[in-house]
């Protein structure tokens, strides 16, 4: 029973010492938000995609 008492007591004075992280500081002015945020890179990506497979689907079509 003793330990029992000790282990309870210790975790909550442990407890007692813990400090939660302050809410974050409000944002300066919201119309400062970027829109691209890398979908420019998806687009080129997707561009430079479709004329690899336009590519090879030309060869292939004339090579047969």
């Amino acid at each position: 029973m003793k330990s029992y008492i000790l282990f309870t007591l210790f975790f909550v004075t442990l407890s007692l010492n813990v400090m939660a992280q302050g809410p974050p500081d409000p944002p300066t002015d919201p119309g400062d938000v970027p829109i691209d945020g890398g979908l420019s890179f998806l687009v080129a990506g997707g561009i430079a995609y479709g004329a690899y497979q336009y590519k090879k689907r030309k060869q292939d079509k004339d090579k047969s």
